[in-house]
């Protein structure tokens, strides 16, 4: 009987921790993510932030066994060194710019909501891979008392390697809750009309002070055709975000074209892919590109490096005489207010 007791003491401590306090008010948790950096820019960072990104099935869909002796045997082996050396060229005084943007729009988000909700709204951030991680951020809130989480992947276009990544690494976390809070999921943004007007408005920005270039390129993220076939609908969603961005900018069809950048593997991938693109522009004489890329909500590696630095470099080592990347909306007002027209409606 002693023993029956002491268990169902501990069971009610479990249920006071894992369960938020029981005042009659509903306290918000909100989480935005976004896909991860290591924590720092050299080779051994690099391997295990590698080795957990490369390791999710949604990223890469190639039997298991196969691709876990690709990944240990080769890729971990060689492409950790290289990739620290990108990431040390675009390092700050504060660290990773994904990281230090994201807690900049943490920061703001939470400084508007405190204003309308007081201490009845919570805001973390988080990345599917790396730190701050997901455990640790809805634990945050778990401990914050919190019963509803509202979820916002960074990423404006569904993709199942981002988005759905996401919502299978928050639902394993709480599988292990014993009181699970309501839960609202923001699977993708990428019609949203203050999105799209932010996009159009960096773009305007930058031709009042650059000058509308020869040919505007939205570049997005790459992903294989194979994903695309099998029903994922990002490359369809990247489509309309274009329609929209450019008919709010009113340009016509020969002033813009979409592309995918960012390949891996031997494997086909969407196209058309942006380092041609940006060559064949050179080639045909075109002498002033910009190029801007929707896909990102926050400047990191895939912007800064290979945007800024080597898209530039196939353009102007071809030909080309003026290039411009316009930089992702980061912490922007116009994006903070964005993200809170996200959230409002289900706070």
């Amino acid at each position: 009987m002693s023993r029956f007791i002491a268990n169902n003491k501990n069971l009610h401590a479990e249920n006071l921790q894992q369960g938020p306090a029981n005042t009659g008010k509903v306290k918000t948790g909100i989480l935005l993510t976004n896909l991860g950096t290591p924590d720092e820019p050299n080779a051994a960072a690099l391997r295990t932030y590698l080795r957990e990104f490369l390791s999710d099935p949604r990223v890469v869909e190639i039997p298991r066994l196969v691709w876990m002796i690709i990944l240990h045997g080769i890729i971990l082996r060689v492409r950790p060194k290289k990739s620290a050396k990108l990431y040390q060229s675009i390092w700050t005084e504060e660290g990773s710019p994904l990281l230090a943007y994201a807690k900049k729009q943490q920061a703001k988000v939470a400084a508007q909501l405190a204003q309308q909700y007081g201490d009845n709204v919570e805001v973390a951030i988080a990345m599917r891979y790396g730190n701050p991680n997901l455990k640790q951020a809805l634990k945050q809130l778990q401990h914050k008392g919190v019963n509803k989480i509202i979820v916002l992947p960074l990423y404006p276009q569904y993709a199942g390697p981002t988005t759905g990544s996401t919502f299978d690494a928050v639902s394993k976390e709480l599988q292990s809750w014993r009181w699970v809070p309501s839960l609202h999921f923001i699977s993708s943004y990428h019609d949203n009309d203050n999105y799209i007007t932010a996009l159009a408005n960096s773009i305007k920005q930058h031709i009042e002070q650059y000058g509308k270039p020869d040919k505007l390129l939205l570049s997005y993220h790459g992903m294989p055709k194979l994903f695309h076939t099998a029903g994922d609908p990002y490359f369809c969603f990247c489509h309309k975000t274009t329609r929209l961005v450019i008919e709010k900018l009113a340009f016509e069809k020969d002033d813009f074209q979409i592309s995918f950048q960012s390949r891996f593997g031997k494997a086909e991938w969407l196209k058309p892919y942006t380092d041609s693109c940006l060559e064949d522009y050179a080639k045909q004489g075109l002498k002033h590109v910009a190029v801007i890329s929707p896909a990102f909500s926050v400047d990191c590696l895939e912007t800064l490096e290979e945007l800024e630095v080597e898209s530039r470099k196939v353009f102007m080592s071809n030909g080309g005489e003026t290039f411009h990347y316009i930089p992702a909306l980061n912490d922007n007002d116009d994006h903070i207010e964005m993200i809170m027209s996200l959230l409002k409606p289900h706070i």
